[in-house]
């Protein structure tokens, strides 16, 4: 009896603890009420689903925004003031730093509203609403169409659903698809054009640790920059103007000067990028045996040319700062999302769920379902040659600088000897702004360092069919030597010498024509774009097209199968809701990863060799007088950083992490490098989510930075 009465309550600890520890999900806001709320609620969230998402009142979604193209940012005052990570403010930043004013270096506030700086094509945007639009979209959609003219239907019925849902509005209006389009979904939004610079701290504090501690816990990164949104007098979207004030939000976040402490709740909200959670065992070996290590050996050799130039030369290193961040980000991610889903035996897991579906597919007698897993295997032997070809393309090719510089000039390709000299000189005016902003950030030396030798990596590791036509060129000319093939598109380029450019634009008439299309810069563009399209982009279009609607049915099928299952949908960068609690983690055998930092770890890893690892004298010395103000926790540490188990991804960068009381304690950052795998396979116990704690950002403001006028602003709860 008793026996039988502890092994009844081992059970119930064990599920207890299971259901309590498995935070997997990114979770639609509007269905809140129906799916999460009462889970949110035991796990210590204190509010309602409306005080989360709400389309009759003020609510957090009103204070949570897209920050640029791929980011989140959150209000914290009555005045437009937003926050988000520093790493999504340093393009900005990097744009407004040079010699003189080094603000990648030194660190950028602005004491007054007429010293907050401009940033040209800097957008926010606020969702409004969203509906579920499942039966509007897919209304007359024929299961007999084929894959092509069933998208194409789709497509014109989302255009005529988004031009309905805005008009006579200023805003703006996108369907998403959700389950590989079993769903779909309007998100109406408004979108602010003036956001300005207000602060960031140096890169000694927002990008403490640099790369070497990118994707790694522990971490004491101050990872955040402050940016204030203007309106018009009306409080309405408007392109920059001195006249515009201060935006009124409707709502923005207080902040909690509480902390957290392990097992504490936390809400992450915001818009995560991408995520494949229901991939296929042939999906994920694709990508875990081909298509990641590939990539990542091109990143490496990029990351490695300009780390040593950023060493060498402080001008290189504020040019090719954001272009390192940006290469090595998801170099590093791919490194350790291989090894997770290695770990966590990822292909052996999916096949076990595939058998599952096939015996579940027979006994429903559905021949769709049946048939599924053959034409998957069957897809993917066809398409990783093509993915990997597409690679190669964008990662050896397309990405390198002077490339995608040169393609800006493919407007000239309609020029003839009719062609109005009125409508050259609009080409050129118009290019004008991009030949300076490429040539602030660039350095020829460093560039055709990482040009020769990622050109060798994509010479020497693809087939013949998968190569574009201009290596057969440099096989001709130059026996196959790309050294002597950099040297001589190097010398011969226009397009890698401002004063010659300009000089040749100034006097370029339609006759001059042929001589740009001589030039080895504009043929390497022309025949990497020329391969892609008549080679690649049909075939691999086509292909995707056949997986698409496989996913569409497996997914589909699974959700019958499961059918006691909550499913929620991949990230698809629309606003959603991950939630967990404050929590360590064991990444390996005999390793205990505490839940927070402190400064003093900052102070440990100080070495002023190292560029990533030389603290600041002024965060020194306050280290040295603990002088921390009210930010310091309840022993007089000032804590940095913490990790939960909130489920995020790209895109999550910079999302308000909330309390139980819809306080903000932190500004998500980062996840650790053990969990990377989580866009594809969530692992609780080792899926960290890293926040940046609010009372550190807040300490550097105040007490660093001396900006304390931002401090009065927002709304502090003690």
């Amino acid at each position: 009896m008793i026996k039988k009465i502890f092994l009844f309550l081992f059970s119930f600890i064990f599920i207890f603890n299971l259901e309590n520890k498995a935070d997997e999900g990114m979770w639609i806001p509007m269905l809140l009420k129906k799916y999460n709320i009462e889970d949110m609620k035991k796990k210590g969230f204190k509010l309602t689903a409306e005080d989360i998402y709400s389309v009759n009142q003020t609510c957090m979604k009103d204070a949570v925004m897209i920050f640029g193209g791929g980011c989140t940012g959150e209000l914290i005052s009555a005045e437009g003031l937003l926050i988000t990570n520093h790493h999504c403010g340093y393009g900005q930043i990097q744009k407004h730093s040079s010699l003189k004013n080094d603000y990648l270096t030194d660190g950028f506030w602005a004491m007054s509203r007429e010293e907050e700086l401009a940033n040209p094509n800097l957008t926010v945007t606020f969702l409004v609403r969203m509906e579920d639009f499942t039966e509007r979209i897919l209304k007359d959609i024929d299961d007999n169409l084929n894959e092509k003219e069933r998208q194409e239907k789709i497509a014109y019925n989302i255009a005529f659903a988004e031009a309905e849902a805005t008009e006579g509005t200023n805003y703006k209006a996108k369907v998403k698809s959700f389950f590989y389009g079993n769903e779909y979904y309007l998100f109406v939004s408004e979108v602010y054009k003036d956001v300005r610079l207000v602060g960031a701290p140096p890169s000694a504090i927002g990008k403490f640790g640099g790369d070497t501690d990118n994707w790694m816990w522990p971490r004491h990164t101050g990872d955040f920059s402050i940016f204030r949104i203007y309106a018009d007098k009306y409080n309405k979207p408007a392109e920059y103007s001195a006249e515009n004030v201060p935006y009124k939000p409707k709502k923005h976040f207080p902040i909690s000067l509480k902390g957290v402490e392990k097992g504490d709740f936390t809400m992450v909200f915001g818009y995560p990028g991408t995520t494949e959670e229901y991939l296929t065992s042939f999906a994920i070996e694709s990508k875990i045996n081909t298509l990641n290590p590939s990539k990542i050996n091109i990143r490496q050799k990029k990351i490695d040319i300009m780390l040593k130039a950023m060493d060498k030369d402080r001008k290189v290193r504020i040019q090719y700062s954001s272009k390192h961040a940006g290469t090595s980000n998801a170099w590093k991610k791919w490194i350790g999302e291989k090894r997770g889903l290695e770990r966590l035996n990822a292909i052996e897991k999916k096949k076990k769920l595939e058998k599952e579906f096939s015996l579940w597919a027979k006994k429903q007698n559905i021949k769709i379902y049946s048939e599924l897993l053959p034409r998957y295997e069957k897809i993917y032997e066809e398409l990783t040659p093509y993915s990997l070809a597409s690679d190669y393309f964008y990662e050896a090719g397309y990405s390198l600088d002077i490339i995608r510089f040169v393609t800006k000039f493919k407007s000239f390709k309609s020029v003839n000897k009719n062609t109005q000299e009125i409508e050259i000189k609009t080409k050129i005016f118009k290019l004008n702004s991009s030949i300076k902003s490429f040539f602030k950030d660039y350095n020829k030396e460093t560039d055709k360092k990482i040009f020769t030798e990622i050109l060798k990596i994509y010479y020497n590791n693809t087939k013949k069919n998968f190569r574009p036509e201009i290596f057969n060129m440099v096989d001709k000319k130059f026996k196959g030597d790309i050294n002597k093939y950099a040297d001589y598109f190097y010398k011969k380029s226009i397009f890698v010498d401002q004063n010659k450019l300009r000089k040749f634009l100034d006097k370029f008439k339609a006759s001059k024509l042929k001589k740009l299309k001589k030039d080895p810069a504009y043929q390497m563009t022309e025949s990497l774009i020329d391969f892609y399209v008549e080679k690649i982009a049909g075939k691999l279009s086509e292909l995707e097209l056949e997986v698409l609607k496989l996913n569409r049915f497996y997914l589909d099928g699974l959700r019958k199968m499961q059918k006691d299952k909550v499913f929620y949908p991949d990230a698809n960068f629309t606003l959603r809701i991950a939630y967990g609690q404050v929590d360590d983690y064991f990444p390996y055998d005999g390793i205990r990863y505490k839940h927070f930092t402190t400064l003093k770890g900052i102070m440990e890893k100080d070495n002023p060799e190292i560029y990533d690892y030389d603290v600041p004298d002024k965060l020194k010395e306050l280290y040295k007088n603990k002088n921390y103000g009210k930010y310091a926790d309840k022993n007089g540490n000032m804590r940095v950083c913490f990790t939960a188990s909130n489920h995020t991804t790209g895109g999550n960068s910079g999302s308000p992490v909330i309390n139980g009381n819809g306080e903000l304690i932190g500004v998500n950052f980062d996840r650790n490098w053990e969990g990377t795998m989580s866009d594809i396979m969530y692992d609780p116990d080792q899926c960290r989510n890293i926040t940046l704690d609010i009372r550190y950002a807040l300490f550097i403001i105040d007490k660093f930075a001396g900006a304390s006028h931002l401090i009065k602003e927002m709304t502090l709860v003690e």
